[in-house]
């Protein structure tokens, strides 16, 4: 028996590495329509609310699609996830290299790149790892997402170089054939479902100790006075400000950098940058701050410094500055999207974490489809994008403020008892 849960020990961690790496690939599709939001307005003479409203329909797709995924890995597992999302990554990529209409556009980015890719990567992927694990659960959370950072720092730049040496239809193309390549044989790995939760108890009991013969510490489990459902409309009346506020940066970086003077090879390692900070928060300091103090204080520290950090972009005037607010910006987005999934896993039934996480991301999904359209109009009417940062900051200031309301209804509960400790 222990050697079967020690071998359930050591493929969780196949999972683990299988989940960053399709987040890691899919989230491409995010960067590369924010890598050519000027060259796609330029050729086909589009405002820049057209490219931006391409990469709204984005998020908005994986929101819904989210729902319906999360209801299929709770019915079936996640072995059909990857396969949709590579299908339909790789198609779209190859299409919208004949896009010569709007809603041509439109329709790739909400269907191929948002519904079916994004919604049964992101929302999906976290709530199944948080199946394979209990204790360390806001670490690996953490973890997953921050393959969609790695994406941040590593595609920007790759996109930067290939649109200016082959331009952007090729550079479609090649990363739909690079997506198809690395996706497709990782769908494997998720054919085996994850373990009943007393069997994985006893599993992590086995790996109760860490190298110094310390208990670690166990899985936190929180209670609040609100019901399931009334916990739920509250985190998705809560996502609506931050994501709102987070979606204007992301959409708009490599566009306010250009604006500022830099070439399309040096805007881009400004969101890089930012990207990395993200990574580095997903990381560290999702798993770090959730695990030990919950994951509502983690979500409200989080929050707060995206929203300062949205404001100093307004006053960014200079381009080393430009970087430092980035990187800011970057620590505190970075922790946002996975610990809300903590917070599902944290209070709320373990069997329902894929529909319950997919409902909250829908939210998410349609403030950043909002705030990254929202970003594009605004610029167009003003010329500026100090109107719209501003908004952001406004909006992300209500999530602060429900989160706080939110945590005067939380439960006061005792420390997790380390796995290994006696009584």
């Amino acid at each position: 028996m222990s050697d079967q849960l020690n071998a359930l020990l050591k493929f969780r961690f196949y999972v683990l590495a299988a989940s960053v790496t399709l987040i890691f690939v899919g989230s491409g599709s995010l960067f590369l329509i924010a890598v050519t939001l000027k060259d796609l307005s330029s050729e086909f003479g589009w405002p820049r609310e057209v490219p931006s409203l391409a990469f709204s329909l984005q998020f908005i797709g994986g929101g819904m699609g989210g729902i319906l995924m999360g209801y299929l890995l709770d019915r079936v597992g996640a072995v059909v996830l990857p396969l949709i999302a590579a299908c339909a990554i790789a198609t779209g990529s190859v299409l919208t290299t004949f896009v010569d209409e709007q809603w041509q556009l439109f329709a790739i980015y909400f269907v191929l790149f948002g519904f079916l890719g994004q919604g049964s990567l992101y929302a999906p992927l976290m709530a199944n790892i948080s199946r394979w694990y209990d204790r360390r659960r806001g670490m690996v959370v953490g973890i997953v997402a921050s393959g969609q950072s790695l994406s941040g720092i590593v595609w920007p730049p790759i996109f930067g170089v290939a649109i200016t040496e082959i331009g952007w239809r090729n550079g479609f193309i090649g990363f739909g054939i690079i997506a198809a390549c690395i996706m497709l044989p990782l769908c494997m790995v998720f054919a085996r479902k994850p373990p009943a939760l007393d069997t994985l108890h006893a599993a992590e009991d086995l790996d109760s100790t860490d190298a110094k013969g310390n208990a670690r510490r166990g899985a936190r489990k929180s209670d609040t006075s609100l019901s399931t459902f009334q916990l739920q409309m509250v985190l998705c009346a809560a996502i609506i400000g931050c994501c709102i506020s987070m979606a204007l940066p992301l959409a708009h970086m490599v566009a306010l950098a250009s604006d500022k003077g830099l070439p399309l090879t040096d805007a881009v390692t400004v969101l890089s940058v930012t990207l990395m900070a993200a990574f580095v928060s997903r990381v560290l300091l999702v798993g770090f701050l959730s695990d030990r103090f919950g994951g509502l204080w983690a979500l409200f520290c989080f929050s707060a410094l995206q929203a300062a950090m949205v404001g100093l972009l307004t006053a960014s005037d200079s381009i080393a500055v430009l970087y430092i607010v980035g990187i800011g910006f970057g620590l505190g987005y970075g922790g946002i999207f996975p610990v809300y999934a903590v917070i599902v896993r944290e209070y709320m039934p373990p069997q329902e974490a894929g529909r319950r996480t997919g409902i909250v991301f829908l939210f998410g999904a349609l403030s950043m489809g909002f705030g990254s359209w929202m970003g594009g109009a605004l610029f167009d009417s003003t010329g500026s994008y100090t109107t719209p940062f501003l908004l952001g900051v406004a909006a992300n200031s209500i999530n602060l403020v429900i989160v706080g309301m939110l945590l005067t209804r939380t439960r006061k509960s005792e420390p997790p008892e380390p796995v290994g400790a006696t009584a």
